[in-house]
């Protein structure tokens, strides 16, 4: 980590009420915590939106695994992007509703492509795809 650094900031009073309210529902300690969470925040949104940085996310799937090839569409799928999906749990939430979680490495712009294609399945009920940094760049 480098060298903290302090600076100022003008702000309009009433965003600041309502940025003091974010941070006490959220329970962070102070506003320079609040602030760097949303800097962080904002990196990683760049990172996605460029599309070629190094990426790691969970893609949800539910999914009623009495749909007709629908599990083994599911895991051809996974199969073919071993080296991205790099981990997957399964899990029985009924008697015909699964939930699986992947989770996924690579190039945003690739898991992307991966997560639109999962979710795209014919019998898949909800998907979604949560992305992050990798945490190698972040401070």
């Amino acid at each position: 980590m480098g060298e903290t650094i302090r600076f100022g900031i003008s702000i309009d009073d009433k965003l600041l009420e309502s940025f003091d309210q974010l941070i006490e529902h959220k329970g962070y300690a102070n506003r320079s915590e609040a602030l760097r969470d949303l800097i962080r925040a904002s990196l990683i949104d760049v990172k996605w939106e460029n599309g070629e940085e190094e990426m790691v996310g969970t893609v949800t799937l539910v999914f009623n695994h009495h749909v007709r090839d629908l599990s083994d569409k599911l895991t051809e799928h996974q199969h073919a992007y071993h080296h991205q999906i790099i981990s997957a749990l399964h899990v029985h939430l009924d008697a015909h509703n699964c939930l699986e979680v992947l989770v996924v490495r690579g190039k945003a712009r690739e898991i992307k492509k991966i997560a639109d294609e999962l979710i795209g399945v014919k019998g898949v009920k909800h998907g979604k795809l949560v992305m992050t940094a990798t945490g190698h760049d972040l401070h």
